[in-house]
């Protein structure tokens, strides 16, 4: 079976996609419009010529001497190594054209770290001479002063080390040079996800459902095991000018050029080999909103998310940027959000997810059909935040449970309580990154 290969008709959501996608985008809709501010170029034009924001603050308690990590190693802690280079590249957008990106390892978002409670994070960024600026590193799941990394400069290399105490999803991303710019490399790419996994694992889900016994209506309680399926959805802005440049203007604004979701502003929408499947002709899009369906996009062609019915999903949401992310799928409930490994809500239409910050969800999808994961802002919706769910085999196409394959930037790294799924390489990424992909998703 062609791995690129998925199918769908949208005909459940057409009312809805009507509604919100019936725009016609434009690359000059797509952005931002400038407004006359204030000016602050001159300010960080002085803090970069002082080498940044230096926080003078003592060393916190959680970070690790390097010539420790060995020592606690052998005493029984697992090291986990990341080692991120930074890479500036020109990368696709929706609408044509490219825009100016600030990479770890030549992809956006950045490699997902996976780790277990209580395992040691030793981080190195590399910083090759080519690049035009220094860049740093603040990781969220740690508990150390932010000033004990600092700016690497081009040409240079530092490792830090630390213990991940709290289990939960975490951003990571460019601390800038010492704090100045900090902005324009996390907008403009330089931002990750680090999943702690609870060390005794995840919980159980608990849904609840009604039944009807001796003519009564009761309370029945479903219980699915902590394995699930899993994905990772980051979401952020682009605030580019019109030849794709970080455009700080628009930030102070919140004018927002694109919404996306893992790099991509409708990257999880059926793409044109489903547009032959369904209607016979790949011309045909049945999504509105259909801008990455060319076959020669690869890497970057759009790819909808499938999953099984009555099975256990959970999802790692991230807000990588400014603006608010009130997560919503349509056609579903979230049965439970954690955070830290603490349920916060079960049975809720949407959860609030702010800047900088992440949640679990877990879900069960009862029926086949097509839902739509959003970010419940009308703007957001509009400018890219839509992600297509395709549950069980709702037209009776012929496949089955776990057959088809989901776009790898989606998928959760392997971690606790981890069923695998089928991968094809999708990725706002190089060539190169791509391939490196595609070498580990076969092994």
């Amino acid at each position: 079976m062609n791995r690129r290969y998925s199918m769908m008709s949208i005909a459940a959501v057409v009312a809805v996609a009507g509604l919100l996608f019936a725009s016609t985008y434009s690359q000059t809709q797509m952005t931002a419009t400038r407004m006359s501010i204030p000016s602050q170029d001159s300010n960080l034009n002085q803090i970069r010529d002082m080498g940044g924001i230096q926080l003078q603050m003592p060393n916190a308690f959680a970070q690790i001497p390097l010539d420790k990590v060995d020592s606690m190693a052998s005493a029984g802690r697992h090291v986990i190594d990341v080692k991120l280079t930074a890479q500036s590249v020109d990368l696709p957008i929706m609408g044509g054209g490219k825009y100016h990106a600030m990479t770890f390892n030549g992809q956006v978002p950045a490699p997902t770290v996976r780790v277990t409670q209580g395992d040691i994070i030793r981080m190195t960024l590399t910083v090759p001479s080519t690049e035009a600026t220094p860049h740093g590193n603040d990781m969220h799941a740690s508990q150390m002063s932010a000033g004990n990394f600092g700016a690497v400069k081009p040409g240079d290399s530092k490792t830090f080390a630390y213990i991940a105490e709290v289990p939960g999803t975490f951003k990571y991303h460019c601390s800038g040079v010492n704090v100045a710019a900090m902005d324009q490399h996390v907008l403009s790419g330089m931002y990750g996800l680090t999943i702690v996994d609870p060390l005794n694992g995840y919980k159980p889900l608990v849904v609840d459902k009604t039944d009807v016994q001796n003519g009564q209506v009761v309370i029945k309680h479903q219980r699915y095991e902590a394995e699930a399926k899993e994905f990772v959805l980051e979401y952020n802005q682009l605030y580019l000018t019109a030849d794709g440049s970080y455009d700080q203007t628009a930030m102070f604004l919140h004018n927002t050029t694109q919404t996306v979701v893992n790099g991509f502003a409708f990257g999880y929408v059926p793409n044109a080999d489903i547009n032959k499947l369904i209607k016979g002709d790949a011309s045909k899009n049945i999504f509105v909103a259909q801008p990455w369906n060319s076959a020669d996009l690869k890497q970057y062609q759009s790819h909808p998310l499938f999953v099984d019915t009555g099975v256990h999903y959970r999802i790692f949401v991230e807000n990588q940027g400014n603006m608010p992310v009130f997560f919503h799928i349509v056609g579903e409930i979230i049965d439970r959000v954690t955070q830290a490994n603490v349920a916060q809500a079960k049975g809720t239409e949407t959860w609030l997810v702010g800047g900088s910050q992440g949640a679990i969800m877990d879900l069960v999808f009862d029926n086949p059909g097509v839902y739509v994961a959003v970010n419940h802002d009308y703007a957001a919706i509009f400018s890219g935040a839509a992600t297509v769910f395709v549950a069980g085999d709702p037209f009776a196409l012929g496949y089955g449970p776990g057959d088809m394959p989901n776009p790898s930037d989606a998928v959760a790294p392997a971690g606790k309580n981890s069923i695998p799924q089928k991968e094809v390489v999708h990725c706002l990424c190089t060539d190169e990154r791509a391939a490196e992909i595609a070498k580990s998703i076969s092994g």
